[in-house]
């Protein structure tokens, strides 16, 4: 199938459209968690929103992705004040704290997931494709509540880029001039839970945490200035979008999620070896010549001490 014939099918634009969305607002998002050495946040929320779809689908007995987002939005913000709870108040370290949340609420995710599974209407609830996604059972009504929110995310993250730097470089200088630091880092947290939960349709709750931070480290190695980074990040996950989903279309019984987690690494592994300052290739001519210029600078000095002739 050519592109353009797989453009012409409505539910696989639907698709690509949805994953190029997630991959851009996913990797905005991410960059400020991965510069504020919070890339396992990510992780830990996307676990976290796996009991906020259960308790949704429990409440409401239908499969609606509206309330699913609301219910993992809220169980996303229930992780958050917990692990800075923990954080503050105990002397629990950031990471044990995450490893906690993450745990507990996969696990009562679990549990409610076996539960609605085995009841009557369990087999029609579909959620046991919340674990590892399955984008083929989007819709158009889904791209557009993922449009939406995605473009919230992308506007939240221009509107307030300045404050979000200078929190991710400098957090006490940020304090210093007056910047509520404490409500901009909640702020980061809820955009983060947003980003996860349009994606966990997509990509999974297992799986949404690599989408988060891998195009975002794989930016960084091209470049020094936050607002490029930024702009690399959400491309590399717009085509790690589009080259899953092209992918899952061309080869039968493959899932577009784990591709596009693929996809994202392959950019990955690109950046680490040709990117032009920090790329593996870079580094091996950059110390070359250094040897080169060191060599040159040692044999002149020798002949002019008269030790070469």
């Amino acid at each position: 199938m050519n592109i353009i014939a797989l453009l012409q099918d409505p539910n696989t634009l639907w698709i690509l459209v949805s994953s190029i969305l997630l991959g851009i607002s996913s990797g905005v998002i991410g960059c400020f968690a991965y510069l504020r050495k919070q890339s396992l946040m990510g992780d830990a929320l996307s676990h976290a929103a796996l009991p906020g779809v259960c308790f949704a689908f429990i409440l409401t007995g239908t499969k609606s992705i509206f309330y699913f987002l609301i219910g993992a939005i809220i169980a996303g913000i229930i992780a958050t004040i917990s692990i800075g709870y923990i954080t503050r108040k105990t002397r629990i370290k950031q990471d044990s704290a995450l490893g906690i949340v993450l745990t507990v609420f996969f696990g009562v995710g679990i549990v409610l997931l076996t539960q609605i599974q085995h009841s009557a209407s369990g087999n029609q609830s579909g959620l046991d494709k919340f674990l590892f996604g399955q984008a083929a059972s989007m819709v158009q009504s889904d791209v557009y509540t993922m449009a939406g929110i995605g473009l919230f995310v992308i506007a939240i993250c221009t509107l307030f880029f300045k404050e979000f730097k200078l929190l991710s470089f400098d957090s006490g200088f940020a304090k210093g001039i007056g910047l509520p630091i404490t409500l901009l880092d909640q702020l980061i947290m809820i955009l983060m839970v947003i980003a996860v939960v349009i994606g966990i349709q997509a990509v999974g709750v297992v799986l949404m945490a690599a989408l988060l931070i891998t195009p975002a480290v794989s930016a960084r190695y091209w470049t020094e200035k936050l607002h490029v980074m930024v702009m690399l990040s959400g491309l590399f996950g717009a085509i790690s979008g589009l080259m899953g989903t092209i992918l899952s279309t061309q080869v039968n019984n493959l899932p577009t999620g784990p591709l596009i987690v693929l996809a994202a690494t392959c950019i990955f592994v690109l950046s680490v070896v040709i990117a032009p300052t920090r790329g593996v290739i870079a580094k091996i001519v950059g110390r070359k010549k250094s040897k080169n210029a060191f060599l040159k600078q040692h044999i002149k000095q020798s002949v002019k001490d008269g030790n070469v002739i």
